[in-house]
């Protein structure tokens, strides 16, 4: 589920989620999100409510799933991964986010799954960037927690932005620029007179 730890799950148990998690996105391709009801869910997957409610507290939480293993499949699609503070890991991060973004654009774009969208994707960048700023610490007296949670809100902010502006610059332009911009947040407080 969102914002916690990947651990190997029981293969009955991921093939049960990846049910309900396709029903749900064959579902939104024919109704908006408001409309679909947990039996709609449990119907298309064909396992009973008790089996839904088992593995999701309701069809929100289903839908920050299934969103972020979306997105985790995409970066581990582009072998992404993030050491701790190299530019051009946090490039493959932001432009990841904007394909991911990218694609969820057009006439089957559903502005209210925005929120739930945007929470499984930014937990999903957090924990990453945390994962790498844990596994090599730096010394900075700021708490990767805090660094984490900054810079992913802040590239998903951008992105987003530029997402949404029509006549936007290419992917990779703006990936160059959000990197620009965040890789600061790696630095700061890690030496009184650090420079930016």
């Amino acid at each position: 589920m969102t914002g916690k730890s990947r651990e190997p799950l029981d293969p009955r148990i991921l093939r049960t989620r990846r049910m309900l998690q396709h029903a749900l996105e064959t579902l939104l391709k024919k109704k908006q999100f408001d409309q679909v009801s947990v039996r709609d869910i449990t119907e298309a997957a064909t396992v009973n409510r008790a089996t839904f409610y088992d593995h999701y507290p309701d069809k929100f939480a289903l839908l920050e799933c299934m969103v972020d293993s979306r997105f985790h499949a995409l970066l581990t699609e582009r072998g992404v991964r993030f050491e701790g503070s190299c530019a051009s890991e946090l490039r493959a991060i932001v432009l990841a986010v904007g394909t991911y973004l990218a694609r969820m654009q057009g006439p089957k774009r559903k502005r209210q799954l925005e929120p739930h969208m945007e929470s499984a994707i930014i937990a999903v960048v957090r924990r990453m960037l945390l994962d790498g700023l844990k596994q090599h610490p730096s010394g900075n007296p700021i708490a990767p927690e805090t660094i984490a949670a900054t810079a992913s809100w802040a590239i998903y902010g951008a992105v987003k932005e530029w997402a949404l502006t029509t006549n936007r610059c290419a992917p990779e332009d703006i990936a160059d620029q959000v990197t620009l911009l965040v890789s600061p947040i790696f630095q700061l407080g890690q030496t009184p007179h650090s420079t930016m």
